[in-house]
């Protein structure tokens, strides 16, 4: 019988290190066939994510960055290319640019002066300026008001006119004074021509007036034009 208390013999395939004492063997490499040892329970294995410690919350999918606000109720959360508030916007279109003070003085000046013309060139720089600048906007009203009035009054003139010149050229025919026939009609088709000349001296007057820097109504306006 041997003794249990005596020591064991050592293994011949232990090398011993300096001290003496035998090392320990370095793991083997599963054999072909066999299965590689388990990790040990609570171990994270190859290409999982470490559990959190205690205390400490997992990580929600879609929660906000550190140093980022939520949106709060009420508030919609900004698009994609939307300009921040507070920042400043891109500049308008050309075409919904203010005028300048001078090109503002200058087509009201041009609304005025171009009334003789009659009626279109008031029209288009009211449509095209009126919110572009006070001054266009103001001028180019009352130029186009007085263009209306200015139409009007033509078309009722020309009609008494034409009634007027031949009920005296009935009558002188019928009187036999065919001599006189020819001054009366001149003298109609002169007076023809009165509503004109009368919108040429207006307009001059409120494009001058206008260019100065000083507003300008005409004598006689029925405001359409508000």
């Amino acid at each position: 019988m041997t003794d249990p208390n005596a020591p064991q013999p050592a293994d011949p395939n232990q090398q011993p290190n300096t001290h003496g004492q035998p090392s320990q063997t370095p793991p083997q490499q599963p054999e072909y066939g066999q299965q590689p040892q388990q990790p040990q329970y609570g171990q994270p294995q190859y290409g999982q994510q470490q559990p959190p410690q205690y205390g400490q919350q997992p990580p929600q999918q879609g929660q906000q960055p550190y140093g980022q606000q939520p949106p709060q109720y009420g508030q919609q959360p900004p698009h994609q290319g939307q300009q921040p508030y507070g920042q400043p916007q891109y500049a308008q279109a050309p075409g919904a640019q203010p005028l300048t003070p001078q090109d503002d003085k200058m087509w009201a000046m041009w609304s005025h002066f171009g009334g003789v013309l009659a009626i279109l060139p008031s029209l288009i720089i009211y449509l095209v300026f009126k919110d572009r600048g006070p001054f266009v906007r103001q001028e180019a009203k009352e130029a186009l008001n007085w263009q209306i009035t200015f139409l009007i009054v033509s078309i009722a003139w020309g009609i008494i006119i034409g009634i007027l010149s031949g009920i005296v050229v009935t009558s002188m025919i019928a009187g036999g004074s065919f001599a006189a026939i020819g001054g009366i009609s001149a003298l109609f088709s002169l007076l023809s021509w009165l509503p004109y000349i009368l919108n040429l001296i207006f307009s001059i007057i409120g494009g001058v007036k206008v260019k100065g820097g000083q507003p300008y109504r005409y004598p006689v306006n029925f405001r359409f034009i508000k």
